[in-house]
C-alpha cells in the first residue's frame, strides 16, 4: 500500500525497516536503550513529551449544545407524505383497523397527499379526519383539516380524487387549482399553493397525480406543462411533484426518460430513487410511487437523504396481509428544513469554529 509521509520507515516501509536492520536499531530505539540501561524511561514515553490534553469544558459543551439542536432540527423538520391507500371509500373508513392505521401514518406528517380516494359525499374523508382530531385517538397535537379536488376520472365506476390533508398549526392553504386539459390525463393532476412560516421555503405548491399506467410516460412528461401553468399562475417556481406515477418497471422504463421533460430538464430533481421499492408485496419490486421537485432553491430547503419511503409495515410490527388491506403501496416521506432552529444552530457553528480554530494555537 502507497504510503504518503515517511516519519518512521520501519512502520510504512520494508525497504526502509531492511535498510535500517542493516545499520542498526533507529535513532529512538538506540536513544530508548540507553535510557533503560540508565533507569530512566525512554524519552517518547517521558509525561512532558506525553501530555494528553482533553478538550476545554467550553468547547465540549457547545459541541454538545450544537449536536442537540441540530437532533431537534431534524426531529422537528416540516414532512410531507404522499400515500395511495386504494380505493379509499367509506367502507374502508368504516374498518376501524384500517382507520387506525392510516391514522397513525398521517399523523407523522405536516402535510399528506392521499390519492385513490372514492368519496364523492365526503364521509370517508370526515372519518379519518374525525379520527386524526379526536382527543382520544390522535397521536400528537395537532389539528387536522382537508382539502380535495374533484372527482376524476374516464370511468364512472372509477372516479378518484386527490386529497391533501395538512395540519392547521403549521401549514396554511393559500390556493387550489385543478388542471383542466383533460386530453393529456385519465386524472388530471391537482395543484395547492401552501404557505408555512415553520420552513425555510415560506411558499410552495405541491402537485398530485396519479397516473394511468398504461399512459405513464406520457403523463409523466405532461407534468412539465402542469409547472409552466401552476408557476405562471402563482408567480412561484418552487414547486413539488408527488404521487403514484407508475414510474418504474414495465410502466417506465430507462429509454422512457429521454420522452420525459421532468428526466431531461436538469432544473427537476428526482428524489426517490428507480432502485426503491415502493410497493408493500414481495411480487414486485419497483419505484412507481415518486417525489420531484423544480429549482435548486427548493432543494437547498430540503433536508439531505429524507426522501424515502415510510415501512409502516416494520414500524408498526404488520403482517403482510393486515398492510396490504390498506394499500399495496408503501408512502413516501419528505422533510424540509425547519427554519427556526437551524437559525438557532447557524451562531453556534460559527462560536465552534473558532474555538477549534483558537484551541489549536494553544
Amino acid at each position: 500500500m502507497q504510503q504518503y509521509g515517511r516519519a518512521w520507515p520501519t512502520w510504512h516501509n520494508q525497504e526502509g525497516a531492511a535498510e535500517w536492520a542493516d545499520e542498526g536499531p533507529p535513532p529512538c530505539s538506540r536513544a530508548s536503550a540507553a535510557a533503560e540501561r540508565h533507569g530512566r524511561p525512554p524519552a517518547h514515553l517521558n509525561s512532558s513529551t506525553m501530555r494528553w490534553r482533553s478538550p476545554p469544558l467550553p468547547l465540549l459543551f457547545l459541541f454538545s449544545l450544537l449536536t442537540l439542536l441540530v437532533d431537534g432540527a431534524a426531529a422537528s423538520d416540516f414532512k410531507i407524505c404522499a400515500y395511495n391507500v386504494q380505493k379509499f371509500n367509506s367502507a374502508k373508513a368504516s374498518n376501524t383497523r384500517v382507520r387506525h392505521t392510516l391514522t397513525r401514518i398521517l399523523s407523522r406528517c405536516d402535510i399528506s397527499l392521499l390519492q385513490e380516494v372514492m368519496d364523492p359525499d365526503g364521509k370517508a374523508i370526515q372519518k379519518l379526519l374525525a379520527s386524526l382530531n379526536r382527543p382520544t385517538d390522535r397521536y400528537d397535537k395537532f389539528s387536522y383539516r382537508a382539502v380535495s379536488s374533484k372527482a376524476l376520472g374516464k370511468s364512472p365506476n372509477n372516479m378518484q380524487q386527490y386529497v391533501f390533508i395538512y395540519r392547521m398549526e403549521t401549514v396554511n392553504v393559500t390556493d387550489k387549482h385543478q388542471y383542466q386539459k383533460k386530453q393529456s390525463f385519465v386524472r388530471e393532476p391537482f395543484a395547492v399553493h401552501f404557505q408555512s412560516s415553520k420552513i425555510a421555503i415560506k411558499n410552495f405548491i405541491l402537485v398530485a397525480l396519479h397516473t394511468d399506467p398504461g399512459q405513464a410516460v406520457k403523463e409523466i412528461d405532461r407534468l412539465y406543462d402542469v409547472f409552466v401553468e401552476v408557476s405562471n399562475k402563482w408567480e412561484n417556481q418552487n414547486v413539488m411533484f408527488l404521487g403514484d406515477f407508475h414510474a418504474g418497471c414495465a410502466h417506465m422504463t430507462r429509454a422512457d426518460k429521454k420522452k420525459i421533460r421532468l428526466f431531461t430538464n436538469s432544473s427537476f430533481f428526482w428524489l426517490i430513487g428507480d432502485k426503491v421499492d415502493t410497493t408493500v408485496t414481495e411480487d414486485t419490486t419497483c419505484a412507481y410511487d415518486r417525489i420531484v421537485v423544480h429549482g435548486k432553491s427548493f432543494l437547498r430547503a430540503i433536508t439531505p437523504f429524507s426522501a424515502k419511503v415510510f415501512n409502516y409495515v416494520k414500524e408498526f410490527k404488520l403482517t403482510k396481509a393486515k398492510a396490504l388491506a390498506l394499500s399495496n403501496n408503501y408512502p413516501l416521506e419528505v422533510r424540509l428544513k425547519n427554519s427556526a432552529l437551524l437559525l438557532q444552530a447557524t451562531p453556534l457553528l460559527i462560536l465552534l469554529s473558532v474555538s477549534v480554530i483558537i484551541q489549536s494555537f494553544l
